[in-house]
């Protein structure tokens, strides 16, 4: 299980734990949808391919590691493609801030809050998915509570 905790009261950067030691730092950019993950010392970028839309991209030393693409603007939700498996991560419901990874048809792992008022979370994702991966996926959901939260503000 992955913790996922932000760095200050106020900021959408995220120290990522399995447990007691740090495995991760997300870095959110306030400016478009990108940012910068550490991951045991080693970097990579994540970012969107277009400025307002196209795929969510991982990317380290130009490489793409996985990519994510919303199938519709409408819908808490991405299809994941990472060394040639495919997931799916969507919101557990309509009213629900967590999100569930399908692989196929059955739920593989998820993520969640901790409370309801809370931006700390807790992940459970599959072993066979790498590091770097699991934190792009968290990376995604803090993205769409980022929305979320900037949506509620301007409101």
């Amino acid at each position: 299980m992955l913790e996922v905790t932000p760095k200050s009261w106020f900021s959408w950067d995220f120290i990522v734990t399995d447990g007691a030691s740090p495995v991760a730092e997300i870095d959110v950019s306030w400016w478009r949808e990108k940012g910068v993950l550490t991951v045991r010392g080693s970097t990579y970028d994540v970012y969107r391919e277009g400025l307002m839309s196209g795929a969510f991209l991982l990317e380290s030393n130009g490489s793409i590691l996985a990519r994510a693409e919303k199938p519709s603007a409408f819908r808490r939700s991405f299809e994941l493609e990472c060394g040639g498996n495919f997931f799916t991560l969507r919101a557990e419901s309509a009213f629900r801030r967590g999100f569930v990874l399908i692989d196929g048809d059955r739920e593989v792992g998820w993520l969640s809050p901790n409370g309801v008022f809370t931006r700390r979370a807790t992940a459970d994702l599959p072993e066979g998915i790498p590091l770097p991966v699991k934190v792009f996926i968290i990376w995604l959901v803090v993205i769409l509570w980022k929305r979320e939260s900037d949506s509620a503000a301007s409101t």
